[in-house]
């Protein structure tokens, strides 16, 4: 999801900025040119860290700037499909679940919420499942699985990631405490059905 990158990239300082600092404006430049953009291989860059090179500056004919070719560090976000992430619901809409996952949003279709038939509460603004009454509204969080990435390089935005709750061990983190707690009861229970088993084979000795 989230990767520390090395990249190399050419920097151009403007003229009026060559007295200044070249370190921390070959930095501010890539921050300013790279850092919200998204790249099909790379992912989005979400921060550039560290600048680790800068080469000998170059000068090109009819242009007052230098370049620089730089080494930089970055944090990037690489959505892959099949990864499991948790996120949280920003909006509710008829159709399903939006979550942000990192910087981009998600989309948690009502088909791959849960086994059960769901219903959209406009008003509440929540999807409530018809048997068992469960909820899921704004704010909640939830761990689900990628099974749809479609990125968008010119409006990073409008990209598409789809997401599912339908496998096991994922779902609304509420849910997911409930069944671990349902499956701890039951390990009980078997615990106390030896124990009386054990008992009574001893009274029959």
């Amino acid at each position: 999801m989230y990767l520390k990158i090395r990249a190399v990239d050419v920097v151009r300082v403007p003229p009026e900025r060559l007295g200044d600092d070249l370190e921390v404006v070959v930095k501010a430049v890539l921050r300013e040119k790279l850092e919200g953009r998204l790249d099909k291989k790379i992912g989005i860059f979400v921060a550039v860290q560290k600048v680790v090179e800068i080469k000998e500056g170059r000068i090109m004919i009819g242009d007052a700037g230098v370049y620089y070719e730089t080494v930089f560090d970055a944090l990037v976000f690489r959505p892959k499909m099949q990864e499991v992430v948790e996120g949280s619901v920003v909006e509710i809409v008829a159709f399903g679940a939006f979550v942000e996952i990192g910087p981009l949003d998600g989309l948690l279709h009502i088909s791959q919420i849960t086994d059960e038939y769901i219903s959209y509460d406009e008003k509440g603004a929540k999807l409530v499942t018809k048997d068992s009454g469960k909820t899921l509204g704004e704010g909640d969080r939830l761990r689900a699985r990628i099974v749809a990435i479609s990125l968008n390089e010119l409006d990073p935005g409008d990209s598409k990631i789809g997401l599912t709750m339908r496998q096991p061990g994922l779902g609304k983190i509420e849910w997911i405490e409930e069944e671990r707690e349902k499956e701890k009861e039951k390990e009980k229970e078997k615990e106390r059905e030896k124990e009386k088993e054990k008992e009574k084979e001893k009274e029959r000795e």
